[in-house]
């Protein structure tokens, strides 16, 4: 299957990704991946992407639109993938279609997981990583530590990072609305869109994403 995911952010995109490429047993291809891919090889898209973020600009669709063209190539996704974080945009989404007709193929689906925006809200602003270890996450509502700003793994000093204070969560949620929602009607009009709500547990949303793609979950998460 080849499947384009999407969902504001705080939607839990990231983690339903990897639990529904292991499912249907497809890469999970991610641009966060893709960007640190290119630039740790040093390949000509990593160092074009490199110099734009260095001097804090965008990196430009062209650049991304070609790390994602060479990750499709790939051999391991010649029978499908699941991409995640790409298209962000319009046009990116129509320099898949292209890359889609060129390759002979097209897209099974359009994954939109849906979540009212304070929810999003409320995931994000919430969450306090370790300083000692960003892999150490806790959420004040839903995942508390034992004690108030005390990570409960290593005793390092909980925090929340600038980009998830309200505020810059509400902008965030402003140009997903303005740039990548636009992206949803696009591939409805393609008859691909398939909306699930991305509310409850993980394993109650990847139960629902399998179904909506007409697969039994195999492997779902506990």
């Amino acid at each position: 299957m080849r499947i384009v995911l999407v969902g504001p952010p705080g939607a839990g995109k990231g983690t339903q990704a990897a639990y529904l490429a292991e499912n249907l047993s497809i890469p999970h291809i991610s641009t966060g991946d893709l960007f640190r891919a290119n630039i740790s090889q040093g390949t000509q898209l990593g160092q074009k992407a490199q110099e734009y973020m260095r001097a804090g600009k965008l990196v430009p669709d062209e650049v991304t639109i070609g790390m994602a063209r060479d990750r499709m190539e790939q051999p391991d996704a010649a029978g499908g993938f699941l991409l995640d974080g790409f298209p962000r945009n319009l046009v990116q989404a129509e320099a898949l279609d292209g890359i889609l007709r060129e390759a002979g193929t097209r897209l099974d689906a359009v994954l939109d997981l849906e979540v009212p925006e304070d929810e999003v809200v409320k995931r994000i602003a919430g969450r306090r990583m370790c300083r000692n270890d960003s892999s150490h996450i806790f959420h004040v509502q839903y995942s508390p530590s034992k004690a108030e700003g005390v990570c409960d793994v290593c005793g390092g000093e909980l925090y929340q990072r600038e980009d998830d204070h309200e505020d810059t969560v509400r902008k965030r949620l402003e140009v997903y609305h303005t740039e990548t929602e636009p992206i949803i009607d696009h591939y409805k009009a393609q008859g691909l869109v398939v909306t699930i709500s991305a509310l409850g547990k993980v394993a109650e949303v990847t139960r629902r994403s399998m179904e909506a793609l007409g697969r039994g979950a195999e492997q779902s998460p506990a």
